[in-house]
């Protein structure tokens, strides 16, 4: 007889958690969905209210028969999917097909597999939240009629084999309009004007930027501009008219969402978006180490919020007095956005006493360089703000204005341990300034003019693409690494370095869905959307009269659409390969 039988989605996170629960327990693995929409059809009764036609898994029938066995000898089951809408639907579809009653409380999440919080999950085990559940079949339903009812419209105009999808389509068109703006762009001619100055005592040479006349800011557009300012500075005294001192705080960031996670990794260790997931996917689920055997180093990583736990906080403030003292730290809340799924911690490590240099030989490379960056990410977040002196010097010559900006750091704070990466580094310059007083002569050394253009929009990378679907509510946090390798795979956009560029094939293929479903592939619409499952989620709407609302304008456009394309004949593909015949 098993006590407890426990389900779980992989092997390895079953492996971790038998550890914890010993004895006459067993921990199995799903191996992911076992039912799901078939793959021949369209699989949604669209004249029975959308409902849904599940089928198991073509390959997955040994592993059902499997689970039916044990569940008949199991005292107790416990569904322990992952804890987000997916992992919450795979429950769903467990239950069904275990025979288990859905009002029973078998459904147990935890968010980090350390021995306190899988006990803790196990010994409050709750009903399947049919809400989460239907958050995800609306999903899986909205997304399967958009695929397949849109993609045979590409199949006819374009080329067989194409898909259309609500999030891939409107990635693709995000970076098909970008590439546009790079193409259209007309750069614009500027100027700049240096002065390399000095003070007579010391003789220290220092940099002014030329920032306008008369207190008015002006911009030199010409090399005309410039000599004209250059003509009226001639024999000019250069004379310090104000200086500010300041202080300046900049403040660690917060700790790492999935997104962050994503951009941040791709930045700093140069990792694509879908080998970030895979390599948090083994930190999460359990790595051997030789004093503790298998364990989970961090929090589940699908997540949106920035929000920790009391406990992490205090195991926080120990490891940071003790390693760096009393005034490196500082208690720190973070706000999570308004529309993030709130219900797990920010990416953490899951035991702050494991630091990545204690465990480094028990990992690999990818793993080391991961863990490292979300352990220190979570411990700078904590810590105390970094503190520099600024110093601001304007110079006049000749009515002519400009300025000297410098800073030096005071005390590191969290830069100690780690400062956030920039896509686009920081544009402020600074110099060493000498002591200067107001009123004094500085010594003309140089006038130094530049020409310069404006430059197009950066194309998207992996990371800035994560953050610009986020910034716009298009995808959640488990559908962007889905995303960007989907439209990859079909060669709508192709990876070049790190940057991304739409293929002709992603050009024809936006161009086509733009004309003829412009209210679908549309960022707004796809934000509302997700919105819409959010407030399934919560319980505030219900799924299927989310599918009606969407369902009935759509049919409307594809009919439309399939009257216009009877007579279009797809052109048969030329191939470049020459006959040898």
């Amino acid at each position: 007889m098993i006590d407890k039988l426990v389900i779980v989605e992989s092997p390895a996170k079953a492996n971790t958690i038998k550890k914890f629960l010993g004895g006459s327990s067993k921990v199995v693995a799903s191996m992911g969905h076992i039912r799901d929409l078939p793959k021949s059809k369209l699989g949604v009764d669209i004249e029975h209210d959308f409902e849904p036609e599940y089928i198991n898994i073509r390959g997955k029938g040994t592993l059902i028969n499997s689970l039916k066995k044990d569940a008949k000898e199991a005292k107790n089951i416990y569904l322990a999917t992952d804890p987000d809408r997916e992992g919450e639907a795979i429950a769903w579809h467990l239950a069904y097909i275990l025979g288990l009653d859905p009002k029973t409380a078998n459904r147990v999440t935890f968010n980090e597999i350390t021995s306190k919080a899988v006990k803790a999950g196990i010994s409050n085990p709750r009903n399947i939240d049919l809400n989460l559940t239907d958050a995800q079949q609306a999903r899986r339903v909205l997304d399967r009629i958009v695929g397949y009812k849109i993609s045979p419209v590409l199949w006819k105009k374009v080329q067989k084999g194409l898909s259309a999808g609500r999030v891939q389509s409107v990635a693709v068109r995000l970076i098909v309009e970008r590439e546009e703006e790079i193409e259209n762009f007309i750069p614009e001619e500027y100027w700049n004007i240096t002065l390399i100055a000095s003070d007579f005592p010391t003789k220290t040479q220092f940099e002014c930027k030329f920032i306008g006349k008369d207190g008015k800011k002006l911009e030199l557009h010409s090399k005309e501009d410039v000599d004209e300012v250059l003509k009226n500075l001639e024999g000019a005294k250069y004379i310090v008219k104000e200086i500010k001192k300041g202080e300046k705080k900049r403040t660690p960031a917060p700790p790492f969402t999935t997104s962050t996670m994503q951009q941040e990794a791709s930045r700093k260790l140069n990792f694509a978006i879908k080998k970030t997931m895979s390599v948090a996917q083994t930190l999460y689920e359990g790595v051997r180490l030789p004093e503790h055997g298998l364990t989970g180093l961090i929090t589940y990583m699908r997540t949106d919020s920035t929000r920790i736990s009391e406990e992490a906080r205090a195991a926080a403030k120990e490891v940071i007095t003790a390693k760096f003292g009393e005034q490196y730290y500082e208690n720190r809340y973070y706000r999570t956005k308004k529309d993030a799924q709130d219900a797990h911690e920010a990416i953490r490590p899951a035991h702050i006493e494991l630091s990545p240099e204690d465990i480094k030989e028990s990992l690999t490379p990818d793993q080391f360089k991961l863990y490292r960056l979300i352990y220190n990410r979570f411990i700078a977040s904590q810590m105390s703000p970094a503190v520099y002196d600024t110093l601001t010097v304007n110079i006049d010559g000749n009515n002519y204005n400009f300025r000297a900006n410098g800073q030096t750091l005071k005390f590191k704070g969290f830069m100690i341990l780690y400062v956030e990466g920039e896509d686009i580094e920081q544009t402020e310059e600074f110099t060493k300034i000498p002591v200067l007083h107001e009123n004094e002569e500085v010594k003309k050394e140089d006038l130094k003019s530049k020409q310069s253009f404006t430059e197009p929009p950066p194309r998207y990378t992996e990371a800035s693409l994560v953050k610009a679907l986020e910034e716009k509510g298009i995808g959640r946090p488990s559908t962007y690494a889905p995303t960007i390798t989907t439209i990859l795979a079909r060669h709508y956009i192709e990876k070049n370095q790190k940057q991304l560029a739409p293929t002709d094939l992603g050009r024809i293929v936006n161009k086509l869905l733009i004309e003829n479903f412009p209210d679908i592939i549309n960022v707004e619409f796809t934000a509302k959307i997700e919105e819409d499952f959010d407030k399934i989620a919560e319980g505030e709407e219900k799924w299927k009269d989310v599918i009606r609302r969407f369902y009935g304008p759509f049919s409307v456009t594809l009919d439309r659409v399939e009257k216009e394309l009877e007579h279009v004949q797809l052109e048969p593909e030329v191939s470049n390969v020459p006959c040898e015949k």
